[in-house]
């Protein structure tokens, strides 16, 4: 009954911050930036943080607010100021990250005694979204030190960063995307019943097909203390790739839809990756946000700056070290601990190894042959499966810490 009441408490806050947004989008009356940003943060808190502490919620806004000033102060200045403004929201994430909570502790007797309450206490925990929400702000700060938008104002950039839909799983959808909504012209016609398509959509993915492969997935199916056969764990292999896609891109279509309900457009985050011939079309075609924003704020500047220092004729490795360093950032960017840093060298290694393959081959074939190759179908099919057989293998180091690794290993081997 009490699971009930709160689905049903859920779905009606949900209509009605769904119904007031999109009155507040296509008002036109001076208090609608405002009104917005407060409507977005009483979902935050109403739906994200129910179970948190209120004064780290304060922190929280607190946190935004200064990113807020830095890029009012330093986002249209010659010079270096504009990166500064650029890291603040990142070196805010490593340190809500990174920082041990002892430190924290450290410095406020309210923590300490939080921590000796809760042995597994996250401070990160109580920052949720924080991950999307410090790429969605940094990025804004090259939108407006480039000139793709003019700088908002407080209001404005508040309604952004805690933007209800996106915030917790994405997508990292950009403010020039986001603003349209806003315009006089140019705002995006979204149907009202592809929005609510997208979300059912979503639904059917996120609740029915993830809940049904979390029984097949490593937590549930191996680390269930009961000794296992070793078929099981390619078993456990695909499910969790097929799972983390439902449970992902799901998430992804309900804020889609939701964030369209309200008029307002949102990046696409999928398209397709089982359809990927290499673990670099895998990132084509997966969390789109995130390869393009690594694309435009980490792979293009510093493999130009790599060119320049290695000189043209070692261009390619000087774009094979860029590709280390990019998925190295997307591996500690998913979370903390030595397997999101393997997970990164793996996808590194996959997209590497097509790179040198590609150039290799092109040498091989000539122009011809190798427009033949990409066309045939037989190769194309084994390229496909390969890459999926690939993308889900090093999902292991994804989903599981040293301790379930073991026990997975120590089950198997019973």
């Amino acid at each position: 009954g009490l699971l009930r009441m709160d689905w049903q408490l859920t779905l009606l806050g949900a209509t009605a911050y769904v119904l007031l947004g999109r009155w507040l989008v296509r008002a036109r009356w001076r208090g609608r930036a405002p009104a917005f940003a407060v409507l977005n943060l009483a979902a935050v808190i109403g739906l994200t943080f129910q179970q948190s502490n209120p004064k780290f919620m304060m922190l929280y806004v607190a946190l935004v607010c200064g990113q807020y000033v830095a890029l009012r102060w330093w986002a249209t200045r010659a010079g270096w100021l504009p990166w500064l403004a650029f890291l603040m929201p990142i070196a805010a994430l490593a340190v809500v990250r990174y920082v041990p909570v002892g430190v924290w502790a450290a410095m406020s007797a309210g923590l300490r005694e939080k921590i000796r309450e809760d042995s597994h206490f996250n401070f990160a925990a109580h920052f949720v979204g924080l991950s999307y929400l410090a790429f969605r702000t940094s990025q804004l700060v090259l939108e407006v030190r480039n000139g793709v938008v003019k700088r908002p104002g407080f209001w404005e950039y508040l309604g952004f960063a805690f933007f209800a839909p996106t915030l917790s799983v994405g997508p990292i959808s950009p403010y020039r995307q986001h603003v349209r909504a806003f315009g006089e012209t140019d705002r995006p016609q979204i149907p009202v019943g592809r929005a609510l398509l997208r979300v059912l959509v979503g639904a059917v993915k996120f609740k029915f097909f993830g809940a049904l492969l979390l029984q097949l997935t490593y937590s549930v199916l191996l680390l269930d203390g009961h000794p296992h056969h070793w078929v099981d764990l390619p078993v456990a292999v695909v499910a969790y790739y097929l799972y983390l896609y439902c449970n992902f891109s799901g998430f992804c279509d309900l804020a889609i839809g939701g964030a369209g309900l309200m008029g307002i457009a949102v990046a696409e985050n999928f398209d397709r990756p089982f359809a990927a011939r290499n673990v670099k079309d895998f990132w084509n075609r997966w969390h789109l946000t995130l390869s393009q924003y690594m694309r435009e704020v980490v792979f293009s500047p510093l493999s130009k700056a790599l060119v320049r220092a290695f000189g043209p004729t070692r261009a390619n490795h000087a774009i094979a070290l860029t590709i280390v360093v990019v998925f190295l950032l997307v591996g500690v960017w998913h979370g903390v601990g030595w397997n999101y840093a393997a997970f990164g060298a793996a996808h590194a290694l996959g997209v590497v190894a097509n790179h040198y393959y590609t150039i290799a081959l092109k040498k091989w074939l000539g122009r011809e042959r190798f427009v033949a190759y990409n066309q045939s179908r037989a190769i194309q099919a084994a390229a496909v499966a390969l890459t999926f057989c690939y993308v889900a293998a090093s999902l292991f180091l994804f989903a599981n810490d040293s301790t379930a690794m073991k026990s997975i290993f120590d089950a198997l081997t019973r």
